[in-house]
């Protein structure tokens, strides 16, 4: 997984996920959103990969001019999340089944309806799958899945500022 801070400049997504096409990367998930710093996006970037191919790619992407910093995520020292909103099949006779499944989870009911739940949960891919995999049998009726966003853990952050330094929304 790589975060990457780039310009908020026309086509720059463009730009980047044509570097992992040209490549024939395959990308698992592609996370474009506000960064900390006005003007700066921050991307997430989940890719199939080698660790050879990851190193190649960190360094095509300091190639373009608007990528400001690249930073590899690894799993025990960043946390990484998801988002998964589901609706599921439920009336009157199932639907304290279908709720304490989310409870399970952690996952919350967002939307009640006669016949269906919209279910929320956030999470590792693995734990979102294993949500569908225990709903599935009431009947999921459709879903929606985010890619991952993710931060490091303890004092590191992602900035291109001064070193050591966070650099804050503007007020």
């Amino acid at each position: 997984m790589l975060s990457v801070l780039v310009l908020d400049a026309d086509g720059i997504i463009s730009r980047v996920s044509a570097l992992f096409t040209r490549r024939s990367y395959s990308l698992l998930s592609f996370v474009s959103a506000e960064s900390a710093t006005p003007g700066v996006k921050r991307l997430t970037i989940v890719v199939d990969a080698t660790e050879e191919s990851i190193e190649q790619i960190t360094k095509q992407l300091h190639k373009l001019v608007q990528v400001l910093k690249v930073r590899r995520h690894l799993e025990d020292s960043s946390i990484s999340r998801a988002l998964l909103l589901v609706k599921v099949a439920a009336d009157a006779s199932n639907r304290p089944q279908v709720v304490e499944s989310a409870n399970i989870f952690r996952a919350r009911v967002v939307d009640v309806a006669p016949e269906s739940i919209i279910i929320e949960a956030t999470g590792a891919p693995g734990k979102l799958r294993a949500l569908l995999d225990v709903l599935e049998p009431f009947g999921i009726k459709e879903y929606a899945q985010s890619g991952q966003v993710a931060l490091d853990r303890g004092q590191r952050v992602l900035t291109f500022g001064q070193a050591g330094q966070p650099v804050g929304r503007a007020k």
